[in-house]
């Protein structure tokens, strides 16, 4: 993502996404493969089973080895099938990688409005919002390291949609901030760089994060909600 400010599945698939939410628990997360959290990241925005194979597939070569460097057979193959059946579904790798960057990104959004828009004070917002974030970040690592570092492949267009997206985020964020210098709440000299640093925490996890950390992601989304806070000024955090 732009620094602008820049699990195997749970008992039911229909619950899955609100795990997330919710801050799946840190067990039953280290359980869950990258595939399985790809796999539901994609279900989530209904395509049918032939783009979610190809999409799965594709996210998961892009991270490994570069989206330029990653063919079209590269993605077929891995995602057993033949080369011809992925342009049934796109007509390009670069219209693969665009899905895959605007459902991450919708995605993200959402995750970040519904912990925004929580009742609360704005540090225990602004708390929720990071270390949900933290987790969805940890458990789709993959997606999140193609958004972060593939989105140059895009077309001009197709890069100025996710640019949009990601100012949006950006925008949930400083919106926590704003309310929390209006409360008095938060007492920071710049919101904007405050915003930028608390994203980071959430965001860049997905450059580094290994599921042999030392932090489980529960853990270390307990650690970058405290951190959020101290960016903010919060004295006491919760």
């Amino acid at each position: 993502m732009i620094n602008e400010a820049a699990p195997k599945a749970a008992d039911a698939d229909a619950h899955a996404d609100a795990d997330i939410v919710a801050g799946a628990d840190a067990n039953s997360a280290a359980a869950d493969g990258t595939a399985a959290s790809l796999e539901r990241l994609f279900g989530r925005y209904h395509f049918p089973p032939g783009p979610r194979r190809i999409l799965l597939a594709a996210a998961t070569a892009f991270a490994e080895r570069g989206f330029h460097a990653t063919t079209t057979r590269d993605i077929a193959a891995q995602a057993g099938l033949s080369p011809a059946a992925l342009y049934v579904y796109f007509r390009s790798k670069e219209e693969v990688l665009h899905q895959i960057v605007t459902s991450t990104l919708d995605f993200t959004i959402e995750v970040a409005a519904t912990e925004a828009n929580r009742p609360g004070s704005p540090a225990d917002r602004l708390a929720s919002l990071v270390h949900v974030l933290t987790l969805w970040t940890t458990y789709n690592s993959q997606v999140g390291h193609v958004v972060l570092y593939q989105t140059g492949a895009l077309s001009p267009a197709h890069q100025a949609e996710a640019t949009a997206r990601q100012r949006k985020v950006s925008q949930i964020v400083r919106r926590v901030i704003a309310d929390g210098l209006r409360s008095g709440d938060f007492d920071v000299p710049d919101p904007g760089a405050a915003a930028i640093a608390v994203l980071s925490l959430c965001l860049d996890v997905a450059r580094w994060y290994d599921p042999s950390h030392r932090l489980t992601p529960q853990q270390l989304g307990d650690f970058n909600a405290l951190a959020a806070l101290r960016i903010v000024g919060v004295r006491s955090p919760i």
